[in-house]
C-alpha cells in the first residue's frame, strides 16, 4: 500500500480524506503511483499531469521522505519507506506569486 497525501483542492475534487492508500503493482515509481491514483479517481486526470504528455503540471511538486523528487525521472523507484507505506508520498501545490 502506497500512502498519498494530496492538496486540499484535489482532495475536494476527488471527495477523499487527507490521505489515500492504493495498491501499486510492480515497481513503485511516480508513473505507477499516478497511474493507480488516476485509475481510482478519474476526476484527477489532467490535474497533476498533462493529459497528452503526462508531464507534471508546473505548479505541482512531489515529496518523498522529505526530499523534493519533482524533477527526478518518473520511472525512478520511489524510496522503500514510501513503497512500503511507512512514509506518505506528498503531492503539493507549489506557491507562486509576488
Amino acid at each position: 500500500m502506497v500512502r498519498i497525501e494530496l492538496p486540499y483542492h484535489l482532495r475536494r475534487l476527488a471527495r477523499i480524506d487527507r490521505e489515500v492508500a492504493l495498491d501499486v503493482e510492480g515497481t513503485v515509481t511516480m508513473t505507477s503511483v499516478l497511474d493507480a491514483l488516476e485509475t481510482h479517481y478519474p476526476m484527477l486526470r489532467g490535474t497533476i499531469r498533462e493529459h497528452g504528455t503526462l508531464k507534471r503540471r508546473p505548479l505541482i511538486r512531489f515529496f518523498a521522505c522529505r526530499q523534493d523528487i519533482s524533477h527526478d525521472p518518473v520511472d525512478t523507484p520511489l524510496p522503500e519507506a514510501v513503497a512500503a507505506g511507512t512514509e506518505p508520498l506528498l503531492i503539493v501545490g507549489a506557491v507562486a506569486g509576488g
